[in-house]
């Protein structure tokens, strides 16, 4: 996806999650928040995480969507934790690190 439609795909996402109380990512894992949005279009799967992030000197984008999460959990340090998994995943998959 060229950069430019990242960066139009993250700043609408950003939006959206800014208005429902999003939390920024911490910056080793690039540019992204992470939310819950019910009572919206996408209420099916509220949790939400995106990120914009470097990896071989090249931008990528990971979302992570998710339908629910156990009771009693802190449903965004999960978020946050399952997108530094899927980073590091994507790293071993595409032979590169993120955050480079």
């Amino acid at each position: 996806m060229p950069r430019e439609q990242l960066d139009f795909v993250l700043d609408d996402r950003r939006q959206i999650y800014t208005r429902h109380g999003g939390v920024t990512l911490p910056t080793d894992l690039g540019d992204g928040l992470a939310a819950y949005l019910p009572n919206t279009p996408v209420a099916d799967q509220p949790y939400r995480v995106s990120a914009k992030f470097l990896c071989g000197g090249k931008e990528r984008m990971i979302d992570v969507f998710l339908a629910g999460v156990a009771k009693g959990r802190d449903a965004i340090k999960d978020l946050i934790d399952l997108m530094r998994i899927a980073q590091k995943r994507y790293g071993d998959l595409y032979d590169c690190t993120p955050g480079t």
